[in-house]
Protein backbone atom coordinates (compact mmCIF):
# COMPACT_ATOMS: atom_id res chain seq x y z
CA UNK A 1 0.00 0.00 0.00
CA UNK A 2 0.93 3.68 -0.56
CA UNK A 3 3.79 4.35 2.16
CA UNK A 4 3.34 6.97 3.94
CA UNK A 5 6.05 7.00 6.63
CA UNK A 6 8.47 8.51 3.99
CA UNK A 7 7.15 11.50 4.71
CA UNK A 8 7.98 14.06 7.43
CA UNK A 9 5.43 16.26 7.10
CA UNK A 10 2.26 15.05 9.72
CA UNK A 11 -0.25 16.96 7.12
CA UNK A 12 1.18 14.52 4.20
CA UNK A 13 1.65 11.24 6.35
CA UNK A 14 -2.49 12.25 7.13
CA UNK A 15 -3.08 12.37 3.70
CA UNK A 16 -1.83 9.13 2.44
CA UNK A 17 -2.98 7.48 5.04
CA UNK A 18 -6.79 8.10 4.65
CA UNK A 19 -6.16 7.14 0.85
CA UNK A 20 -4.26 3.76 2.08
CA UNK A 21 -7.29 3.32 4.71
CA UNK A 22 -10.08 3.67 1.91
CA UNK A 23 -7.74 1.51 -0.51
CA UNK A 24 -7.85 -1.37 1.54
CA UNK A 25 -11.73 -1.29 2.71
CA UNK A 26 -12.67 -1.62 -1.05
CA UNK A 27 -10.27 -4.63 -1.26
CA UNK A 28 -12.75 -7.48 -2.50
CA UNK A 29 -11.84 -9.89 0.05
CA UNK A 30 -12.65 -7.88 2.63
CA UNK A 31 -15.61 -7.01 0.90
CA UNK A 32 -16.73 -10.57 0.26
CA UNK A 33 -16.01 -11.29 3.93
CA UNK A 34 -18.58 -9.18 4.78
CA UNK A 35 -21.22 -9.84 2.10
CA UNK A 36 -21.11 -13.70 1.77
CA UNK A 37 -21.46 -16.23 3.66
CA UNK A 38 -22.17 -19.97 4.03
CA UNK A 39 -24.35 -21.39 7.09
CA UNK A 40 -24.83 -24.71 6.41
CA UNK A 41 -26.75 -25.22 3.00
CA UNK A 42 -27.85 -21.33 3.46
CA UNK A 43 -25.79 -19.15 0.93
CA UNK A 44 -26.31 -15.67 2.20
CA UNK A 45 -25.33 -12.52 0.00
CA UNK A 46 -25.93 -9.49 1.44
CA UNK A 47 -29.73 -9.65 2.20
CA UNK A 48 -30.40 -12.64 -0.48
CA UNK A 49 -30.27 -16.14 1.00
CA UNK A 50 -29.95 -19.26 -1.50
CA UNK A 51 -30.84 -22.52 -0.10
CA UNK A 52 -27.59 -24.82 -1.53
CA UNK A 53 -29.81 -28.26 -1.29
CA UNK A 54 -31.76 -27.01 -4.01
CA UNK A 55 -28.67 -25.89 -6.45
CA UNK A 56 -27.38 -28.32 -9.19
CA UNK A 57 -23.79 -26.43 -9.43
CA UNK A 58 -22.42 -23.45 -8.46
CA UNK A 59 -20.71 -21.28 -10.84
CA UNK A 60 -18.05 -18.82 -10.74
CA UNK A 61 -18.41 -16.33 -14.08
CA UNK A 62 -17.35 -13.10 -14.40
CA UNK A 63 -14.64 -10.72 -15.49
CA UNK A 64 -12.76 -7.19 -14.50
CA UNK A 65 -9.82 -5.98 -12.50
CA UNK A 66 -10.45 -7.32 -9.28
CA UNK A 67 -12.25 -10.79 -10.84
CA UNK A 68 -9.39 -12.62 -9.62
CA UNK A 69 -9.07 -11.75 -5.97
CA UNK A 70 -13.30 -12.16 -5.51
CA UNK A 71 -12.77 -15.59 -7.46
CA UNK A 72 -10.01 -16.54 -4.97
CA UNK A 73 -11.94 -15.18 -1.62
CA UNK A 74 -14.69 -17.18 -3.47
CA UNK A 75 -12.97 -19.92 -3.10
CA UNK A 76 -11.74 -19.67 0.16
CA UNK A 77 -15.15 -18.97 1.71
CA UNK A 78 -16.95 -22.04 -0.72
CA UNK A 79 -14.43 -24.32 -1.00
CA UNK A 80 -15.65 -27.63 -2.62
CA UNK A 81 -18.87 -26.15 -3.02
CA UNK A 82 -17.79 -24.21 -5.99
CA UNK A 83 -18.14 -26.71 -8.88
CA UNK A 84 -16.66 -24.79 -11.67
CA UNK A 85 -15.66 -21.30 -13.34
CA UNK A 86 -13.91 -18.71 -15.07
CA UNK A 87 -13.17 -15.20 -14.68
CA UNK A 88 -11.06 -12.71 -16.96
CA UNK A 89 -8.70 -10.17 -14.84
CA UNK A 90 -5.50 -8.61 -15.40
CA UNK A 91 -4.53 -9.32 -11.79
CA UNK A 92 -4.62 -13.54 -11.88
CA UNK A 93 -4.86 -14.99 -8.46
CA UNK A 94 -4.52 -18.62 -7.55
CA UNK A 95 -7.82 -20.30 -7.39
CA UNK A 96 -8.86 -24.10 -6.82
CA UNK A 97 -11.85 -23.92 -8.11
CA UNK A 98 -12.28 -21.52 -10.40
CA UNK A 99 -9.75 -20.72 -13.78
CA UNK A 100 -8.64 -17.33 -13.86
CA UNK A 101 -7.49 -16.37 -17.56
CA UNK A 102 -4.99 -13.36 -17.79
CA UNK A 103 -6.73 -10.70 -19.74
CA UNK A 104 -5.53 -6.72 -20.83
CA UNK A 105 -6.22 -3.44 -19.42
CA UNK A 106 -7.62 -0.66 -20.72
CA UNK A 107 -8.03 -2.01 -24.45
CA UNK A 108 -9.74 -5.36 -25.41
CA UNK A 109 -7.07 -7.57 -27.00
CA UNK A 110 -7.61 -11.11 -29.34
CA UNK A 111 -6.46 -12.58 -25.59
CA UNK A 112 -9.67 -11.42 -24.04
CA UNK A 113 -11.65 -12.20 -27.00
CA UNK A 114 -10.30 -15.71 -26.89
CA UNK A 115 -11.10 -16.24 -23.05
CA UNK A 116 -14.71 -14.22 -23.13
CA UNK A 117 -15.47 -16.89 -25.67
CA UNK A 118 -14.38 -19.46 -23.53
CA UNK A 119 -16.62 -18.18 -20.72
CA UNK A 120 -19.73 -17.53 -22.64
CA UNK A 121 -19.27 -21.32 -23.59
CA UNK A 122 -19.89 -21.79 -20.12
CA UNK A 123 -22.25 -19.67 -19.52
CA UNK A 124 -24.11 -20.82 -22.14
CA UNK A 125 -24.32 -24.49 -20.52
CA UNK A 126 -25.49 -23.23 -17.24
CA UNK A 127 -28.52 -24.99 -16.54
CA UNK A 128 -32.03 -23.59 -14.47
CA UNK A 129 -30.79 -25.65 -11.38
CA UNK A 130 -27.67 -24.06 -11.39
CA UNK A 131 -26.14 -20.82 -9.28
CA UNK A 132 -24.08 -18.20 -10.55
CA UNK A 133 -21.77 -15.91 -8.66
CA UNK A 134 -20.66 -13.65 -10.88
CA UNK A 135 -17.77 -10.56 -10.33
CA UNK A 136 -18.37 -7.87 -12.43
CA UNK A 137 -15.94 -5.55 -11.79
CA UNK A 138 -14.15 -2.13 -13.36
CA UNK A 139 -11.85 -3.20 -16.47
CA UNK A 140 -14.64 -5.35 -17.34
CA UNK A 141 -15.82 -3.23 -20.59
CA UNK A 142 -12.05 -4.05 -21.79
CA UNK A 143 -11.68 -7.54 -20.07
CA UNK A 144 -14.59 -9.15 -21.67
CA UNK A 145 -14.64 -8.95 -25.92
CA UNK A 146 -16.77 -9.81 -28.02
CA UNK A 147 -17.34 -7.96 -30.99
CA UNK A 148 -20.61 -7.66 -32.65
CA UNK A 149 -21.62 -8.07 -36.02
CA UNK A 150 -18.67 -7.54 -38.22
CA UNK A 151 -16.31 -5.51 -35.72
CA UNK A 152 -13.29 -6.52 -35.01
CA UNK A 153 -11.17 -6.72 -31.66
CA UNK A 154 -9.11 -4.39 -33.23
CA UNK A 155 -12.20 -2.33 -34.00
CA UNK A 156 -12.98 -2.24 -30.57
CA UNK A 157 -9.51 -1.33 -29.14
CA UNK A 158 -9.17 1.85 -31.40
CA UNK A 159 -12.58 2.71 -30.19
CA UNK A 160 -11.95 2.46 -26.72
CA UNK A 161 -8.36 4.26 -27.11
CA UNK A 162 -9.77 6.89 -29.03
CA UNK A 163 -12.49 7.89 -26.31
CA UNK A 164 -10.19 7.83 -23.41
CA UNK A 165 -7.53 9.75 -24.95
CA UNK A 166 -9.91 12.48 -26.04
CA UNK A 167 -11.22 12.29 -22.33
CA UNK A 168 -14.81 11.34 -22.58
CA UNK A 169 -16.81 10.82 -19.73
CA UNK A 170 -17.51 6.67 -18.73
CA UNK A 171 -20.97 6.82 -19.61
CA UNK A 172 -20.75 7.85 -23.20
CA UNK A 173 -17.68 5.56 -23.52
CA UNK A 174 -19.64 2.13 -22.46
CA UNK A 175 -22.69 4.11 -24.54
CA UNK A 176 -21.00 3.32 -27.07
CA UNK A 177 -18.97 0.03 -26.10
CA UNK A 178 -22.85 -1.63 -25.08
CA UNK A 179 -23.71 -1.04 -28.92
CA UNK A 180 -20.56 -2.83 -30.19
CA UNK A 181 -20.79 -5.91 -28.33
CA UNK A 182 -22.49 -9.40 -27.60
CA UNK A 183 -21.70 -9.41 -24.27
CA UNK A 184 -22.20 -5.90 -22.44
CA UNK A 185 -26.07 -4.58 -22.34
CA UNK A 186 -27.46 -7.71 -20.65
CA UNK A 187 -25.43 -9.56 -23.15
CA UNK A 188 -23.87 -12.22 -20.48
CA UNK A 189 -27.09 -12.25 -18.05
CA UNK A 190 -28.88 -13.85 -21.65
CA UNK A 191 -26.03 -16.06 -21.78
CA UNK A 192 -26.44 -16.93 -18.44
CA UNK A 193 -30.30 -17.87 -18.62
CA UNK A 194 -32.10 -19.96 -17.21
CA UNK A 195 -29.41 -20.45 -14.42
CA UNK A 196 -30.20 -17.99 -11.29
CA UNK A 197 -27.55 -15.66 -11.48
CA UNK A 198 -25.87 -13.34 -8.55
CA UNK A 199 -23.37 -10.25 -9.77
CA UNK A 200 -20.96 -9.37 -7.00
CA UNK A 201 -20.24 -5.91 -8.24
CA UNK A 202 -17.08 -3.64 -7.71
CA UNK A 203 -18.07 -0.24 -8.26
CA UNK A 204 -15.46 1.92 -10.30
CA UNK A 205 -18.21 4.05 -11.72
CA UNK A 206 -20.66 6.92 -10.93
CA UNK A 207 -23.78 5.78 -11.08
CA UNK A 208 -25.59 2.76 -10.43
CA UNK A 209 -24.78 -1.13 -10.80
CA UNK A 210 -26.13 -1.08 -14.76
CA UNK A 211 -23.27 0.33 -15.82
CA UNK A 212 -20.35 -1.31 -14.22
CA UNK A 213 -18.25 -2.85 -16.84
CA UNK A 214 -21.01 -1.61 -19.51
CA UNK A 215 -23.60 -4.02 -17.55
CA UNK A 216 -22.55 -7.36 -18.98
CA UNK A 217 -26.08 -8.57 -16.55
CA UNK A 218 -28.44 -5.66 -17.19
CA UNK A 219 -30.69 -4.56 -20.22
CA UNK A 220 -29.26 -1.98 -21.88
CA UNK A 221 -30.53 1.01 -20.74
CA UNK A 222 -31.60 2.54 -24.33
CA UNK A 223 -29.57 5.69 -24.08
CA UNK A 224 -28.87 6.34 -27.90
CA UNK A 225 -24.64 6.24 -28.65
CA UNK A 226 -23.61 9.72 -29.62
CA UNK A 227 -19.73 9.78 -31.36
CA UNK A 228 -18.20 13.31 -29.46
CA UNK A 229 -17.02 15.72 -31.99
CA UNK A 230 -13.55 15.20 -33.05
CA UNK A 231 -13.20 11.61 -31.88
CA UNK A 232 -12.24 9.82 -35.21
CA UNK A 233 -13.64 6.01 -34.86
CA UNK A 234 -13.02 3.50 -37.06
CA UNK A 235 -15.01 3.23 -40.06
CA UNK A 236 -16.62 -0.07 -39.31
CA UNK A 237 -17.53 1.38 -35.60
CA UNK A 238 -18.91 4.42 -37.31
CA UNK A 239 -21.28 2.31 -39.81
CA UNK A 240 -22.48 -0.06 -37.32
CA UNK A 241 -23.54 2.76 -34.55
CA UNK A 242 -25.16 4.12 -38.18
CA UNK A 243 -27.38 1.71 -38.18
CA UNK A 244 -28.17 1.61 -34.51
CA UNK A 245 -25.65 -0.95 -33.16
CA UNK A 246 -26.48 -4.22 -31.64
CA UNK A 247 -28.92 -3.71 -28.61
CA UNK A 248 -28.58 -5.99 -26.05
CA UNK A 249 -31.13 -9.06 -25.19
CA UNK A 250 -33.81 -8.56 -22.74
CA UNK A 251 -33.18 -9.60 -19.29
CA UNK A 252 -34.57 -12.10 -16.71
CA UNK A 253 -34.37 -9.91 -13.94
CA UNK A 254 -36.22 -12.45 -11.99
CA UNK A 255 -33.38 -14.85 -12.44
CA UNK A 256 -30.65 -11.95 -12.00
CA UNK A 257 -29.89 -10.12 -8.61
CA UNK A 258 -27.21 -6.69 -8.80
CA UNK A 259 -24.89 -6.72 -5.62
CA UNK A 260 -22.49 -3.89 -4.99
CA UNK A 261 -20.13 -5.25 -2.68
CA UNK A 262 -17.54 -2.28 -2.93
CA UNK A 263 -17.88 1.01 -4.43
CA UNK A 264 -16.33 4.81 -3.80
CA UNK A 265 -18.95 5.35 -0.85
CA UNK A 266 -17.15 3.05 1.00
CA UNK A 267 -13.64 3.62 0.41
CA UNK A 268 -14.65 6.93 1.48
CA UNK A 269 -16.10 6.40 4.53
CA UNK A 270 -13.00 3.97 5.33
CA UNK A 271 -10.54 7.36 4.81
CA UNK A 272 -13.06 9.40 6.82
CA UNK A 273 -12.75 6.81 9.80
CA UNK A 274 -9.14 7.06 9.57
CA UNK A 275 -9.12 11.00 9.53
CA UNK A 276 -11.40 10.92 12.91
CA UNK A 277 -8.93 8.72 14.83
CA UNK A 278 -5.96 11.29 14.13
CA UNK A 279 -8.04 13.31 15.84
CA UNK A 280 -9.34 15.42 12.54
CA UNK A 281 -13.59 15.89 11.69
CA UNK A 282 -13.21 15.20 7.94
CA UNK A 283 -15.44 16.94 5.24
CA UNK A 284 -16.78 14.90 2.21
CA UNK A 285 -17.23 17.51 -0.28
CA UNK A 286 -18.17 14.31 -3.06
CA UNK A 287 -18.05 10.44 -4.00
CA UNK A 288 -19.01 11.98 -7.57
CA UNK A 289 -16.77 14.32 -8.97
CA UNK A 290 -16.08 14.54 -12.52
CA UNK A 291 -14.81 16.55 -15.34
CA UNK A 292 -11.50 17.81 -15.88
CA UNK A 293 -9.06 16.39 -13.60
CA UNK A 294 -7.16 19.79 -12.93
CA UNK A 295 -10.18 22.10 -13.02
CA UNK A 296 -11.22 19.71 -9.77
CA UNK A 297 -7.78 20.25 -8.37
CA UNK A 298 -8.03 23.75 -8.71
CA UNK A 299 -11.55 24.06 -7.14
CA UNK A 300 -10.27 21.80 -4.05
CA UNK A 301 -7.20 24.11 -3.92
CA UNK A 302 -10.02 27.31 -3.62
CA UNK A 303 -11.66 24.97 -0.89
CA UNK A 304 -8.59 24.36 0.93
CA UNK A 305 -7.24 28.27 0.80
CA UNK A 306 -10.35 29.61 2.05
CA UNK A 307 -10.59 27.16 5.14
CA UNK A 308 -6.53 28.65 6.12
CA UNK A 309 -7.93 32.06 5.37
CA UNK A 310 -11.77 32.38 6.61
CA UNK A 311 -12.07 28.73 9.03
CA UNK A 312 -15.10 29.01 6.16
CA UNK A 313 -17.27 26.29 5.15
CA UNK A 314 -15.18 24.23 8.26
CA UNK A 315 -11.64 25.50 10.72
CA UNK A 316 -9.03 24.12 10.61
CA UNK A 317 -7.63 21.19 11.40
CA UNK A 318 -9.66 20.01 8.07
CA UNK A 319 -9.66 17.29 5.62
CA UNK A 320 -11.63 17.31 2.62
CA UNK A 321 -12.53 14.07 1.03
CA UNK A 322 -13.61 13.65 -2.39
CA UNK A 323 -14.36 10.24 -5.15
CA UNK A 324 -15.58 9.94 -8.32
CA UNK A 325 -13.81 9.63 -11.27
CA UNK A 326 -12.17 12.84 -13.54
CA UNK A 327 -10.61 13.03 -17.19
CA UNK A 328 -7.75 14.47 -18.73
CA UNK A 329 -8.48 15.09 -22.43
CA UNK A 330 -4.92 13.64 -23.60
CA UNK A 331 -3.16 15.75 -26.13
CA UNK A 332 1.05 15.49 -25.04
CA UNK A 333 3.48 12.46 -25.58
CA UNK A 334 4.29 11.92 -21.65
CA UNK A 335 3.15 9.65 -19.06
CA UNK A 336 0.31 10.20 -16.63
CA UNK A 337 -3.32 9.95 -15.44
CA UNK A 338 -6.24 12.05 -13.74
CA UNK A 339 -4.65 11.47 -10.46
CA UNK A 340 -1.32 12.50 -11.58
CA UNK A 341 -2.74 15.62 -13.59
CA UNK A 342 -5.07 16.63 -10.11
CA UNK A 343 -2.02 16.32 -8.12
CA UNK A 344 0.33 18.48 -10.21
CA UNK A 345 -2.39 20.84 -11.17
CA UNK A 346 -2.98 21.12 -7.70
CA UNK A 347 0.49 22.25 -6.74
CA UNK A 348 0.51 24.46 -9.05
CA UNK A 349 -2.63 25.95 -8.17
CA UNK A 350 -1.83 25.73 -4.43
CA UNK A 351 1.90 27.31 -5.32
CA UNK A 352 3.49 29.38 -2.14
CA UNK A 353 -0.01 29.48 -0.55
CA UNK A 354 -1.15 28.36 2.77
CA UNK A 355 0.18 25.12 4.08
CA UNK A 356 -1.77 22.37 2.95
CA UNK A 357 -1.11 18.71 1.66
CA UNK A 358 -3.55 17.20 -1.48
CA UNK A 359 -3.13 13.25 -2.20
CA UNK A 360 -5.08 11.89 -5.00
CA UNK A 361 -4.56 8.17 -6.02
CA UNK A 362 -6.43 5.48 -8.62
CA UNK A 363 -7.37 2.56 -5.62
CA UNK A 364 -6.48 0.00 -8.64
CA UNK A 365 -3.10 1.28 -8.23
CA UNK A 366 -2.29 2.18 -12.24
CA UNK A 367 -3.10 5.34 -13.08
CA UNK A 368 -3.55 6.42 -16.85
CA UNK A 369 -0.16 4.89 -17.93
CA UNK A 370 1.36 6.31 -14.96
CA UNK A 371 2.97 3.48 -13.89
CA UNK A 372 1.85 4.31 -10.26
CA UNK A 373 -1.21 5.29 -8.68
CA UNK A 374 -0.79 9.04 -8.34
CA UNK A 375 0.91 11.70 -5.91
CA UNK A 376 0.96 13.93 -3.24
CA UNK A 377 2.24 17.34 -2.98
CA UNK A 378 2.28 20.69 -0.82
CA UNK A 379 2.38 23.78 -1.37
CA UNK A 380 5.76 23.63 -1.58
CA UNK A 381 6.25 21.22 -4.31
CA UNK A 382 6.32 23.62 -7.16
CA UNK A 383 9.94 25.18 -7.25
CA UNK A 384 9.73 26.02 -11.18
CA UNK A 385 5.70 26.82 -12.35
CA UNK A 386 6.45 26.52 -16.02
CA UNK A 387 8.29 22.87 -15.52
CA UNK A 388 4.55 22.00 -14.37
CA UNK A 389 2.69 24.17 -16.47
CA UNK A 390 4.64 22.11 -19.08
CA UNK A 391 4.10 18.98 -17.56
CA UNK A 392 0.01 19.26 -17.34
CA UNK A 393 0.66 19.83 -21.42
CA UNK A 394 2.31 17.61 -22.34
CA UNK A 395 0.50 14.69 -20.20
CA UNK A 396 4.07 14.17 -18.42
CA UNK A 397 2.39 14.82 -14.87
CA UNK A 398 3.64 11.13 -13.25
CA UNK A 399 7.29 12.19 -14.61
CA UNK A 400 6.86 15.71 -12.77
CA UNK A 401 5.89 14.10 -9.41
CA UNK A 402 8.51 10.70 -10.05
CA UNK A 403 11.09 13.50 -10.40
CA UNK A 404 10.25 15.07 -6.89
CA UNK A 405 9.84 12.36 -5.35
CA UNK A 406 6.25 12.40 -4.49
CA UNK A 407 4.43 9.50 -6.90
CA UNK A 408 3.00 7.24 -5.04
CA UNK A 409 2.95 3.79 -6.36
CA UNK A 410 1.28 0.56 -4.69
CA UNK A 411 1.21 -1.78 -7.23
CA UNK A 412 -1.95 -3.80 -8.41
CA UNK A 413 -4.43 -3.09 -5.28
CA UNK A 414 -6.71 -6.06 -6.07
CA UNK A 415 -9.59 -3.65 -6.37
CA UNK A 416 -10.56 -0.62 -8.60
CA UNK A 417 -13.22 2.09 -6.91
CA UNK A 418 -12.35 4.87 -9.14
CA UNK A 419 -10.50 8.00 -7.93
CA UNK A 420 -9.49 8.89 -4.20
CA UNK A 421 -8.38 12.08 -3.06
CA UNK A 422 -7.39 13.76 0.20
CA UNK A 423 -6.62 17.75 1.06
CA UNK A 424 -5.31 18.27 4.59
CA UNK A 425 -5.24 21.67 5.83
CA UNK A 426 -4.27 21.61 9.86
CA UNK A 427 -3.88 25.50 10.12
CA UNK A 428 -5.34 28.85 9.43
CA UNK A 429 -3.20 31.01 8.28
Amino acid sequence: MFDADRFERADVRLAVESLAAGTRAAHPRRAIADAVTLDGEDLRVEDLTVDLARVNRVLVLGAGNAAGTIAAALNDTLGDRIDDGLVVTDDPRPTDRVSVREGDHPLPTARNERATSDLLDRAHAAGPDDLVLAPITGGGSALLCAPAGDLSVEDLAATTDALLAAGVPIDRINAIRRRCSLVKGGGLASALAPARTIGLHVSDVVGEASVIASGPLSPDPGAEPSIPDGVDLPRAVREHLADGGTVGPETDDDRVDRVVIADGKRAIEAAATRVRDAGVAPTVLSTTIRGGAADAARTQVAIAEEIAATGRPVDPPAVLLSGGETTVDVTGEGRGGSNTTFATAAALAAADGPRMAIASVDTDGQDGSAGAAGGVVTESSVDDPDRARAALLDDDTASYLRERGTLLDSGPTGTNVNDLRAVVVLDRD
